[in-house]
């Protein structure tokens, strides 16, 4: 058996190629696909199948492209939200064989309703299943996000409770391979590790620990956000997206060029670097927050023009773009300092330590507000005396609604997520704000009090 496994930076996004004999499958495979080819290529491997576990909500699938290009044929699951035009539905117990491998439907629904996993039989292990595939069902540490329906929430958690025995009764031994992993906005406690047992999560996974009316009270007690884009994806997933533009196609421009090409521009350079010196009403964007955050603001059919580092930087924001729908990338310029000399307007977003905020705390200036863009849990298992929290997504999605006449100075875990929220509040006309650098983290350091 060959089995390679393909991390997507920014969505904790796990693909996988299997393969044995001349034959290969790919499970989940994201929009830029040169890789599994490469894969198979280097193992003398002809892709023949591909999986898709659930119909995904974070990132393009890619296995429309991907079957265009190798002749594989496509497996969906059942009752999905609309046709999936490129997909044949498959259902419980359908099954492909590649060599001594047999590749076996389970359907796991409750995260979605298409959901399936995907059993890895060998004929070399008689005794039962070496692996399976399991979507966005069962995590390592973690299980699947039941908010998608939000009508069906008993329901829905039940079914993947119910979809969860299924998989735990494959046996200890069996090699969990999950579709997401830390960091991945589908669930909230996956642990850092990429792959586990069956055995190990009946063991240690909390999600697992809970009687049925216990994990269904727990799991409609979850608090998760949902992106705008995230509708796009639905909807994008059921006709299969389009192949991303080469990164090498983007071209570099003039500012002024690429402010007449453009509806929004993204600096994607260091949340750090934008704060000290961006083009003014540029958005800050950092390449690793793209697939967080990108999809909070942005829209479908935006012309998107890059402020970037280097043209590398440049390559790898598109390729990020366009993984969660946003292809439009139609320019880009770099060197924020040879654009100022030549004329460029910039600006700035000032920043505050921990002693000047704690004694802005301490003394309650009249006409200031302290900001948590952080998540509602974080917020509510510690946070500031007097700050008021709004999430950072809010922010991005409508800026001006959170525009205020008092003075700001926002703050998140680390400073990160608000140095993007500032950047929107400013771009809408926030005056008056500094970005707290540090923020929670430095604030919890040298130990100061927290209410809960």
């Amino acid at each position: 058996m060959i089995l390679k496994s393909f991390k997507t930076p920014g969505l904790a996004h796990f693909s996988y190629l299997i393969g044995a004999g001349k034959d290969a499958a790919v499970i989940d495979p994201q929009l830029d696909h040169e890789q599994y080819l490469k894969a198979a290529q280097e193992e003398g491997l002809v892709i023949r199948h591909i999986f898709e576990t659930h119909r995904n909500e974070d990132f393009v699938s890619g296995a429309k492209t991907l079957a265009a290009r190798t002749g594989a044929k496509v497996y969906h699951g059942p009752n999905s939200a609309g046709e999936v035009t490129y997909a044949q539905t498959v259902t419980q117990g359908f099954e492909v064989h590649l060599d001594q491998l047999r590749l076996h439907v389970l359907e796991t629904p409750g995260h979605t309703d298409d959901s399936i996993s995907v059993i890895v039989y060998d004929e070399a292990y008689p005794d039962g299943a070496v692996g399976v595939f399991t979507g966005d069902a069962l995590f390592v540490g973690d299980v699947g996000r039941t908010d998608f329906y939000p009508d069906r929430k008993e329901e829905v958690a039940g079914l993947l409770y119910e979809s969860l025995l299924k998989l735990l009764a494959l046996g200890d031994q069996v090699i969990l391979w999950p579709a997401h992993g830390a960091g991945s906005v589908c669930g909230s406690g996956m642990a850092a590790r990429e792959f586990s047992t069956l055995g190990h999560e009946q063991a240690n996974n909390p999600r697992l620990q809970l009687g049925k009316d216990e994990f269904i009270q727990a799991k409609t007690g979850e608090h998760h956000y949902q992106p705008p884009y995230f509708e796009l994806m639905e909807r994008l997933n059921l006709k299969g997206g389009d192949q991303c533009q080469p990164v090498t196609d983007v071209p570099m421009l003039s500012l002024a060029a690429l402010q007449e090409r453009s509806d929004v521009f993204l600096d994607v350079r260091s949340a750090e670097a934008h704060l000290a010196t961006h083009i003014k009403g540029s958005k800050a964007l950092p390449v690793s927050m793209i697939a967080a955050f990108g999809g909070w603001f942005l829209k479908e059919d935006d012309k998107i023009g890059l402020i970037a580092d280097s043209a590398e930087q440049v390559r790898e924001a598109s390729k990020h773009l366009c993984r969660i729908g946003f292809p439009e990338v139609v320019g880009a310029v770099s060197g924020i300092l040879g654009l100022a000399s030549g004329g460029a307007e910039t600006d700035l977003i000032a920043t505050a330590d921990t002693e000047t905020v704690a004694s802005r705390v301490a003394d309650k200036p009249d006409g200031w507000t302290l900001l948590d863009v952080r998540s509602v849990d974080e917020y509510q298992s510690g946070y500031v005396e007097g700050a008021k929290h709004v999430y950072v997504g809010d922010v991005l999605q409508n800026p001006k609604k959170y525009v205020s006449k008092n003075a700001l100075t926002v703050m998140c875990g680390s400073g990160a997520r608000a140095s993007l929220a500032a950047s929107a509040l400013k771009a809408a006309g926030q005056e008056g704000m500094d970005v707290y650098i540090g923020s929670m983290g430095a604030w919890q350091a040298v130990g100061k009090e927290v209410v809960k």
